[in-house]
């Protein structure tokens, strides 16, 4: 069905369902503002702890869902702030006193085997001269040489990093890090609270799509959720009528069902066409043309009624006649 044809269809109801009201009554329906609360995650309902229909105040708990998964995501996160913060303090304390002392060991018994095989490539290279060894041993001399002045140069650079401490740079990898993981935990903590589902102010319950053990999916509304204080009428304003009416005029609104008229203000009309467009509009076809308004009920008695009855509008000067 096309968009364009659904309010005449709308209206077309209203004419039949309401009490004529005659030729200048403006037709409509009774509506609250209405805030839909989604599933912020897809999790089994475990209860409600509202029924349609109840008042409920701000902040007030509405339904419960599993929180179970979030949970264990919650542990894992807490495991790695414990984590991220162990290793922090490793680097900003430095080394142990034993480590310090198992590499200055390492690097002891390091020297004293090159000492050892200086000597020996010394001797070797004595011998070679005199003609007493062959070339083969000598070469493996030096390299046993080489050897222990390598392992010699990189025990003394370990126990240098040891001792200097842990770099700056180092240290900001880390504190990052650990910033990275703490902002995780509090995001799943809050998204934690989203999943006790509250009333985000005061209103009364129009619908509950889902019931317990029900699992909606993400972005479903699992509550619609009436507010204001009073509700208002929804109004059309056929085109030859437009020009009669200006924002804070007063009409009384017939709701059916209702034998006592209320008394309301105009609050806002459209500045466009809520049917035709109007440049598809010529010759008799414009008297189709309606403009979409809202008038703000005023009477104590109104805040009882439920949305969407019928009901007919007329100016002050229009129902005195």
């Amino acid at each position: 069905m096309s968009k364009r044809l659904l309010p005449s269809l709308i209206l077309l109801a209203l004419l039949g369902g309401c009490e004529p009201a005659g030729d200048d009554a403006l037709l409509g329906t009774l509506e609250w503002d209405r805030i839909g609360i989604p599933a912020e995650a897809s999790e089994t309902i475990l209860s409600w702890q509202v029924a349609e229909g109840d008042r409920v105040e701000a902040g007030q708990l509405l339904l419960e869902l599993d929180a179970r998964r979030q949970d264990a995501r919650i542990a894992q996160a807490r495991s790695e702030v414990a984590q991220a913060e162990a290793r922090l303090s490793e680097l900003s304390n430095g080394a142990r006193v034993e480590t310090i002392e198992a590499a200055q060991a390492v690097l002891a018994r390091n020297r004293a085997e090159l000492t050892e095989a200086e000597r020996n490539f010394q001797r070797f290279a004595t011998l070679y001269q005199h003609r007493q060894v062959a070339i083969a041993e000598l070469d493996r001399a030096r390299a046993r040489r080489d050897q222990a002045r390598a392992a010699t140069r990189t025990a003394a650079a370990q126990l240098r990093e040891l001792t200097h401490g842990t770099r700056p740079e180092q240290l900001q990898q880390a504190a990052a890090s650990l910033e990275a993981v703490r902002a995780n935990l509090a995001r799943l903590q809050v998204d934690r609270e989203h999943l006790n589902v509250r009333a985000p102010r005061a209103g009364r319950i129009d619908a509950l799509p889902f019931k317990p053990g029900d699992q909606p999916p993400l972005g479903a509304e699992l509550v619609s959720l009436l507010v204001g204080d009073a509700p208002y009428a929804r109004v059309y304003i056929p085109a030859s009528q437009r020009t009669r009416f200006a924002l804070g005029d007063t009409l009384h609104v017939t709701v059916q069902g209702v034998a006592q008229p209320f008394t309301a203000t105009l609050s806002s009309i459209r500045s466009e066409a809520s049917f035709t467009p109007y440049f598809a509009l010529s010759g008799d076809d414009a008297s189709r043309l309606m403009y979409r308004a809202e008038l703000r009920l005023q009477d104590e008695g109104a805040r009882r009624l439920p949305a969407g009855l019928p009901l007919s509008a007329k100016r002050d000067a229009d129902a005195q006649h």
